[in-house]
């Protein structure tokens, strides 16, 4: 009876090539805020609450409203490919690739797919470089 132990780098190596990355419209800027919360007239795409605050991911418009520092200034990469949050190496694999190039990139997992934010100025080579992986 043959029996066959599928390894971290087996599913990882099953993964890139169905990563769909898709480069989203805007602009979006991280901004941190003090712990009393957001105004009700923003809409964040994503929150964090930190010692020092609730960490925001907005449009660059909203950032403006606030009238907050931008943090970080990114263009939003989906995956396409449904991730599972149990996966391991899909991060380091796509961190690794876009650090041959000397791109930031900061993940957030979402319950079904991963999303990238890396430097506006940068984003269509990050898309290349995932869609290569």
């Amino acid at each position: 009876m043959s029996y066959h132990i599928e390894t971290e780098m087996d599913k990882l190596n099953s993964i890139p090539g169905s990563l769909q990355p898709k480069l989203e419209p805007g602009v979006y800027a991280f901004v941190s805020l003090p712990e009393n919360g957001v105004p009700q007239n923003i809409e964040p795409l994503a929150t964090f609450r930190e010692r020092e605050g609730i960490s925001l991911i907005v449009s660059e418009q909203d950032a403006e409203v606030l009238g907050c520092p931008i943090l970080f200034r990114a263009s939003w990469i989906s995956l396409g490919t449904q991730t599972d949050l149990n996966a391991i190496g899909i991060t380091a694999a796509i961190a690794s690739a876009l650090s041959t190039k000397n791109i930031s990139c900061n993940v957030v997992a979402g319950a079904l797919h991963d999303h990238l934010f890396v430097p506006v100025d940068r984003a269509t080579e990050a898309l290349e470089c995932i869609r290569f992986l």
